[in-house]
Protein backbone atom coordinates (compact mmCIF):
# COMPACT_ATOMS: atom_id res chain seq x y z
CA UNK A 1 0.00 0.00 0.00
CA UNK A 2 1.16 3.71 -0.45
CA UNK A 3 1.85 5.94 2.06
CA UNK A 4 -1.39 7.03 2.67
CA UNK A 5 -1.81 9.91 5.27
CA UNK A 6 -4.70 8.19 6.63
CA UNK A 7 -5.40 4.65 6.98
CA UNK A 8 -8.39 2.93 7.49
CA UNK A 9 -8.92 1.35 10.74
CA UNK A 10 -8.83 -2.23 9.11
CA UNK A 11 -5.85 -1.74 7.78
CA UNK A 12 -3.86 0.82 10.70
CA UNK A 13 -4.99 -2.63 13.16
CA UNK A 14 -4.68 -5.26 10.38
CA UNK A 15 -2.55 -7.29 13.06
CA UNK A 16 -4.93 -6.96 15.94
CA UNK A 17 -8.11 -8.05 14.04
CA UNK A 18 -6.56 -10.91 12.86
CA UNK A 19 -4.95 -12.04 16.17
CA UNK A 20 -8.40 -11.27 17.76
CA UNK A 21 -10.50 -13.58 15.00
CA UNK A 22 -7.92 -16.16 15.27
CA UNK A 23 -8.10 -16.60 19.56
CA UNK A 24 -12.17 -15.72 19.23
CA UNK A 25 -13.74 -18.97 20.09
CA UNK A 26 -17.24 -17.30 21.20
CA UNK A 27 -20.11 -17.57 19.03
CA UNK A 28 -20.30 -14.90 15.81
CA UNK A 29 -23.73 -13.37 14.56
CA UNK A 30 -24.26 -14.17 10.73
CA UNK A 31 -21.43 -12.39 8.31
CA UNK A 32 -19.89 -10.88 11.35
CA UNK A 33 -15.61 -11.38 11.44
CA UNK A 34 -15.63 -11.81 15.30
CA UNK A 35 -18.15 -12.46 18.12
CA UNK A 36 -19.59 -9.50 20.11
CA UNK A 37 -17.09 -10.00 23.03
CA UNK A 38 -14.12 -9.68 20.83
CA UNK A 39 -15.16 -6.63 19.01
CA UNK A 40 -15.85 -4.81 22.63
CA UNK A 41 -12.11 -6.79 23.39
CA UNK A 42 -11.11 -4.95 20.43
CA UNK A 43 -12.46 -1.33 21.12
CA UNK A 44 -11.34 -1.14 24.96
CA UNK A 45 -7.81 -2.91 24.31
CA UNK A 46 -6.91 -6.08 26.52
CA UNK A 47 -4.08 -9.13 27.05
CA UNK A 48 -4.99 -12.21 24.85
CA UNK A 49 -4.60 -15.67 25.92
CA UNK A 50 -1.43 -15.68 24.34
CA UNK A 51 0.02 -12.71 26.06
CA UNK A 52 -1.05 -10.34 22.61
CA UNK A 53 -1.64 -6.48 23.57
CA UNK A 54 -4.75 -5.29 21.96
CA UNK A 55 -4.74 -1.59 22.48
CA UNK A 56 -7.26 0.59 23.43
CA UNK A 57 -9.55 2.37 20.81
CA UNK A 58 -11.55 3.94 23.30
CA UNK A 59 -10.98 5.09 26.69
CA UNK A 60 -13.86 5.00 28.70
CA UNK A 61 -17.42 3.19 30.45
CA UNK A 62 -17.13 -0.07 29.00
CA UNK A 63 -20.78 -1.08 29.08
CA UNK A 64 -21.40 1.94 26.47
CA UNK A 65 -19.38 0.09 24.24
CA UNK A 66 -20.99 -3.56 24.97
CA UNK A 67 -24.78 -1.13 24.77
CA UNK A 68 -23.28 -0.36 21.19
CA UNK A 69 -22.11 -3.87 20.08
CA UNK A 70 -25.29 -5.97 21.32
CA UNK A 71 -27.29 -2.93 19.66
CA UNK A 72 -25.83 -3.88 15.89
CA UNK A 73 -26.21 -7.97 16.84
CA UNK A 74 -30.30 -6.71 16.73
CA UNK A 75 -32.80 -5.32 13.84
CA UNK A 76 -31.95 -1.68 15.57
CA UNK A 77 -29.83 0.65 14.18
CA UNK A 78 -26.93 2.65 16.44
CA UNK A 79 -27.47 6.13 16.86
CA UNK A 80 -23.72 7.74 18.80
CA UNK A 81 -24.58 10.66 20.13
CA UNK A 82 -23.16 13.63 22.06
CA UNK A 83 -20.93 16.79 21.59
CA UNK A 84 -18.42 17.36 18.90
CA UNK A 85 -15.01 15.84 19.95
CA UNK A 86 -16.13 12.73 22.04
CA UNK A 87 -14.48 9.97 19.48
CA UNK A 88 -17.97 9.17 17.74
CA UNK A 89 -16.82 8.84 14.40
CA UNK A 90 -13.61 7.11 15.83
CA UNK A 91 -15.48 4.71 17.24
CA UNK A 92 -18.05 3.79 14.82
CA UNK A 93 -14.70 3.33 12.31
CA UNK A 94 -13.77 0.70 14.42
CA UNK A 95 -16.97 -1.00 15.09
CA UNK A 96 -17.30 -1.56 11.56
CA UNK A 97 -13.46 -2.76 10.97
CA UNK A 98 -14.06 -5.30 13.37
CA UNK A 99 -17.51 -6.19 12.91
CA UNK A 100 -17.22 -6.70 8.93
CA UNK A 101 -13.43 -5.36 8.32
CA UNK A 102 -14.88 -2.78 6.23
CA UNK A 103 -15.46 0.64 7.37
CA UNK A 104 -15.33 1.97 3.75
CA UNK A 105 -19.30 1.88 3.44
CA UNK A 106 -19.72 5.71 4.22
CA UNK A 107 -22.17 8.50 3.76
CA UNK A 108 -21.27 12.18 4.89
CA UNK A 109 -23.72 13.70 5.66
CA UNK A 110 -23.51 17.51 4.86
CA UNK A 111 -26.77 20.60 4.70
CA UNK A 112 -26.47 19.45 0.53
CA UNK A 113 -26.64 15.81 1.19
CA UNK A 114 -29.33 14.72 -1.32
CA UNK A 115 -31.85 11.27 -1.69
CA UNK A 116 -29.42 9.94 -4.16
CA UNK A 117 -26.38 9.80 -1.88
CA UNK A 118 -28.08 7.50 0.70
CA UNK A 119 -30.46 5.37 -1.71
CA UNK A 120 -29.28 5.36 -5.39
CA UNK A 121 -28.19 7.42 -8.13
CA UNK A 122 -28.20 7.04 -12.11
CA UNK A 123 -25.41 7.14 -14.71
CA UNK A 124 -27.14 9.65 -16.60
CA UNK A 125 -25.11 8.94 -20.07
CA UNK A 126 -26.24 4.98 -19.71
CA UNK A 127 -29.91 6.13 -18.70
CA UNK A 128 -30.09 8.45 -21.58
CA UNK A 129 -28.38 5.49 -23.96
CA UNK A 130 -30.38 2.66 -22.04
CA UNK A 131 -32.89 3.95 -20.62
CA UNK A 132 -33.68 3.02 -16.23
CA UNK A 133 -31.81 -0.72 -16.23
CA UNK A 134 -30.00 -1.78 -13.60
CA UNK A 135 -26.45 -1.03 -15.16
CA UNK A 136 -27.36 2.39 -15.04
CA UNK A 137 -27.52 2.43 -11.12
CA UNK A 138 -25.31 4.26 -9.20
CA UNK A 139 -24.81 1.78 -6.47
CA UNK A 140 -24.68 3.61 -2.98
CA UNK A 141 -22.73 2.73 0.00
CA UNK A 142 -26.00 2.02 1.68
CA UNK A 143 -26.97 -0.50 -1.26
CA UNK A 144 -23.73 -2.09 -1.15
CA UNK A 145 -23.32 -2.97 2.73
CA UNK A 146 -27.34 -4.17 1.94
CA UNK A 147 -26.34 -5.99 -1.06
CA UNK A 148 -23.37 -7.89 0.95
CA UNK A 149 -24.23 -8.06 4.45
CA UNK A 150 -21.58 -5.17 5.95
CA UNK A 151 -22.31 -2.20 8.48
CA UNK A 152 -22.78 1.03 6.83
CA UNK A 153 -22.14 4.87 8.30
CA UNK A 154 -23.43 7.71 8.09
CA UNK A 155 -21.33 10.53 9.55
CA UNK A 156 -23.05 13.79 11.44
CA UNK A 157 -26.90 12.58 10.48
CA UNK A 158 -28.25 15.58 11.92
CA UNK A 159 -26.99 17.50 9.49
CA UNK A 160 -28.62 16.24 6.59
CA UNK A 161 -32.47 16.99 5.23
CA UNK A 162 -35.37 16.08 7.58
CA UNK A 163 -37.03 14.75 4.18
CA UNK A 164 -33.59 12.95 3.41
CA UNK A 165 -32.86 11.75 6.67
CA UNK A 166 -36.29 10.13 6.35
CA UNK A 167 -35.53 7.95 3.13
CA UNK A 168 -33.64 5.30 5.91
CA UNK A 169 -37.20 4.55 7.47
CA UNK A 170 -38.17 2.03 5.19
CA UNK A 171 -34.35 0.59 4.85
CA UNK A 172 -34.09 0.49 8.78
CA UNK A 173 -37.77 -1.07 9.53
CA UNK A 174 -38.37 -3.42 6.25
CA UNK A 175 -34.59 -4.03 5.76
CA UNK A 176 -35.26 -2.82 1.82
CA UNK A 177 -34.72 -0.41 -0.35
CA UNK A 178 -37.60 -0.46 -3.86
CA UNK A 179 -36.31 0.83 -6.90
CA UNK A 180 -39.73 1.84 -8.44
CA UNK A 181 -38.46 2.75 -11.50
CA UNK A 182 -37.31 -0.97 -12.69
CA UNK A 183 -40.13 -2.17 -10.35
CA UNK A 184 -37.36 -4.16 -8.31
CA UNK A 185 -35.90 -3.64 -4.68
CA UNK A 186 -32.82 -4.40 -2.90
CA UNK A 187 -33.03 -6.58 -0.22
CA UNK A 188 -30.42 -6.60 3.04
CA UNK A 189 -28.56 -9.61 3.19
CA UNK A 190 -27.55 -10.64 7.10
CA UNK A 191 -25.20 -8.99 8.61
CA UNK A 192 -26.34 -6.16 7.42
CA UNK A 193 -26.64 -2.63 9.67
CA UNK A 194 -26.24 1.09 9.96
CA UNK A 195 -23.96 3.21 12.73
CA UNK A 196 -25.06 6.73 12.77
CA UNK A 197 -23.25 9.99 14.54
CA UNK A 198 -24.92 13.04 15.48
CA UNK A 199 -24.08 15.86 17.53
CA UNK A 200 -26.30 18.42 19.02
CA UNK A 201 -23.84 21.61 18.85
CA UNK A 202 -23.55 22.77 15.35
CA UNK A 203 -25.37 24.92 14.10
CA UNK A 204 -28.12 23.81 10.87
CA UNK A 205 -28.76 21.02 13.19
CA UNK A 206 -32.07 18.92 11.68
CA UNK A 207 -33.91 17.13 14.50
CA UNK A 208 -34.59 13.42 13.78
CA UNK A 209 -38.26 12.64 13.60
CA UNK A 210 -39.81 10.29 16.06
CA UNK A 211 -40.44 7.68 13.72
CA UNK A 212 -36.66 7.47 12.56
CA UNK A 213 -35.58 7.58 16.59
CA UNK A 214 -37.47 4.30 16.92
CA UNK A 215 -35.55 2.82 14.44
CA UNK A 216 -31.86 3.59 16.54
CA UNK A 217 -30.73 2.65 19.60
CA UNK A 218 -29.18 5.76 21.12
CA UNK A 219 -25.36 5.59 22.69
CA UNK A 220 -24.41 8.91 24.46
CA UNK A 221 -21.02 9.01 24.41
CA UNK A 222 -19.84 11.70 27.29
CA UNK A 223 -16.49 13.63 27.50
CA UNK A 224 -14.15 12.28 29.63
CA UNK A 225 -15.23 11.78 32.95
CA UNK A 226 -11.40 12.05 34.64
CA UNK A 227 -8.33 13.99 34.01
CA UNK A 228 -6.97 10.70 33.50
CA UNK A 229 -8.97 9.92 30.87
CA UNK A 230 -8.47 12.64 29.07
CA UNK A 231 -4.50 12.92 29.41
CA UNK A 232 -4.73 9.41 28.44
CA UNK A 233 -6.53 9.81 25.38
CA UNK A 234 -4.65 12.86 23.85
CA UNK A 235 -1.42 11.19 24.93
CA UNK A 236 -2.32 7.77 22.91
CA UNK A 237 -4.14 9.75 19.45
CA UNK A 238 -1.16 12.45 19.50
CA UNK A 239 1.39 9.28 19.16
CA UNK A 240 -0.46 7.48 16.99
CA UNK A 241 -0.88 10.75 14.51
CA UNK A 242 2.73 11.91 15.04
CA UNK A 243 3.90 8.55 13.60
CA UNK A 244 1.69 8.94 10.78
CA UNK A 245 3.18 12.48 9.81
CA UNK A 246 6.62 11.73 10.41
CA UNK A 247 6.68 14.32 12.71
CA UNK A 248 10.91 15.08 13.56
CA UNK A 249 9.95 15.96 17.13
CA UNK A 250 10.14 14.47 20.62
CA UNK A 251 7.20 12.92 21.88
CA UNK A 252 5.82 15.25 24.18
CA UNK A 253 5.76 15.41 27.97
CA UNK A 254 3.52 14.51 29.86
CA UNK A 255 3.41 17.48 31.81
CA UNK A 256 2.68 19.89 28.60
CA UNK A 257 -0.39 17.26 27.64
CA UNK A 258 -1.50 18.01 31.04
CA UNK A 259 -1.32 21.09 31.31
CA UNK A 260 -3.55 21.54 27.98
CA UNK A 261 -6.33 19.11 29.31
CA UNK A 262 -6.26 21.47 32.29
CA UNK A 263 -7.17 24.66 30.54
CA UNK A 264 -9.88 23.05 28.25
CA UNK A 265 -11.39 20.79 31.28
CA UNK A 266 -11.46 24.21 33.54
CA UNK A 267 -12.41 26.42 30.70
CA UNK A 268 -15.66 23.68 29.71
CA UNK A 269 -16.97 23.15 33.52
CA UNK A 270 -16.57 26.73 34.59
CA UNK A 271 -14.65 26.28 37.48
CA UNK A 272 -10.51 25.62 38.38
CA UNK A 273 -9.33 22.28 38.63
CA UNK A 274 -9.37 22.82 42.33
CA UNK A 275 -13.13 23.88 42.95
CA UNK A 276 -12.00 27.34 44.75
CA UNK A 277 -12.91 29.46 41.28
CA UNK A 278 -15.83 30.04 39.09
CA UNK A 279 -14.65 31.39 35.52
CA UNK A 280 -16.79 31.76 32.52
CA UNK A 281 -16.86 29.24 29.61
CA UNK A 282 -16.38 30.47 25.90
CA UNK A 283 -18.68 29.84 23.16
CA UNK A 284 -16.33 26.67 21.56
CA UNK A 285 -16.82 23.11 23.10
CA UNK A 286 -13.35 22.56 23.71
CA UNK A 287 -13.10 19.05 23.05
CA UNK A 288 -11.07 16.33 23.66
CA UNK A 289 -10.43 15.82 19.91
CA UNK A 290 -9.39 20.05 19.52
CA UNK A 291 -6.86 19.28 22.92
CA UNK A 292 -5.33 16.69 20.37
CA UNK A 293 -5.15 19.26 17.64
CA UNK A 294 -3.33 21.50 19.75
CA UNK A 295 -0.62 19.23 20.69
CA UNK A 296 -0.28 18.00 17.28
CA UNK A 297 0.40 21.55 15.78
CA UNK A 298 2.59 22.60 18.82
CA UNK A 299 4.84 19.50 18.22
CA UNK A 300 4.57 20.64 14.16
CA UNK A 301 6.14 24.08 15.38
CA UNK A 302 8.62 22.41 18.04
CA UNK A 303 9.60 20.12 14.85
CA UNK A 304 10.11 22.62 11.95
CA UNK A 305 10.93 25.67 13.50
CA UNK A 306 12.02 24.80 17.08
CA UNK A 307 14.27 22.72 18.91
CA UNK A 308 12.29 19.14 18.29
CA UNK A 309 10.74 19.54 22.29
CA UNK A 310 6.87 20.99 22.71
CA UNK A 311 6.98 24.08 24.82
CA UNK A 312 4.74 27.08 25.59
CA UNK A 313 5.25 28.81 22.81
CA UNK A 314 4.39 26.26 20.07
CA UNK A 315 0.83 25.21 22.02
CA UNK A 316 0.32 29.58 22.46
CA UNK A 317 -1.17 29.76 18.93
CA UNK A 318 -3.27 26.74 18.90
CA UNK A 319 -4.55 27.23 22.03
CA UNK A 320 -5.92 30.75 21.22
CA UNK A 321 -7.03 29.39 17.95
CA UNK A 322 -8.98 26.36 20.03
CA UNK A 323 -10.69 29.27 22.76
CA UNK A 324 -11.10 31.70 21.18
CA UNK A 325 -14.13 31.06 18.25
CA UNK A 326 -15.94 34.49 18.28
CA UNK A 327 -13.53 37.39 17.89
CA UNK A 328 -15.27 39.54 20.79
CA UNK A 329 -16.91 37.75 23.53
CA UNK A 330 -14.56 34.83 23.69
CA UNK A 331 -11.62 37.24 23.91
CA UNK A 332 -12.88 38.50 26.93
CA UNK A 333 -13.38 35.10 28.44
CA UNK A 334 -9.86 34.00 27.39
CA UNK A 335 -8.37 37.37 28.83
CA UNK A 336 -9.80 37.13 32.18
CA UNK A 337 -9.17 33.01 32.20
CA UNK A 338 -5.69 34.35 31.88
CA UNK A 339 -4.99 37.19 34.23
CA UNK A 340 -7.18 35.26 37.09
CA UNK A 341 -6.24 32.14 36.88
CA UNK A 342 -3.43 31.09 34.63
CA UNK A 343 -0.90 34.31 35.65
CA UNK A 344 -1.14 33.79 39.56
CA UNK A 345 -0.55 29.73 39.19
CA UNK A 346 2.46 28.52 40.25
CA UNK A 347 5.08 26.90 37.26
CA UNK A 348 2.59 28.42 34.70
CA UNK A 349 4.11 31.51 33.86
CA UNK A 350 5.68 30.50 30.38
CA UNK A 351 2.00 29.76 29.34
CA UNK A 352 0.52 32.51 30.77
CA UNK A 353 3.43 35.00 28.62
CA UNK A 354 2.87 32.80 25.44
CA UNK A 355 -0.81 33.13 25.58
CA UNK A 356 -0.71 36.57 26.23
CA UNK A 357 1.70 37.73 23.99
CA UNK A 358 -0.15 35.72 20.83
CA UNK A 359 -3.57 37.23 22.21
CA UNK A 360 -4.70 40.51 20.44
Amino acid sequence: MKNVLRQHAEHQFAEEIAELTKQDTYERPPNWNMSPKAVVTYLMGGKLKNGFEISPKYVGNPRLMEIAVATLTTDRALLLYGLPGTAKSWVAEHLAAAICGDSTLLVQGTAGTGEEAIRYGWNYAKLLAEGPTENALVVTPMMQAMKIGKIARIEELTRIGADVQDTLITILSEKMMPIPELNMEVQAVEGFNVIATANNRDKGVNELSGALKRRFNTVILPVPETMKEEVEIVQRRVSSLSKAYKLPAEAPALQEIQRIVTIFRELRSGVTADGKQKIKSPTGTLSTAEAISVVNNGLALAAHFGDGRLSAEDVASGLVGAVVKDPVQDKIVWNEYLETVLKTREGWRDVYRACKDITL
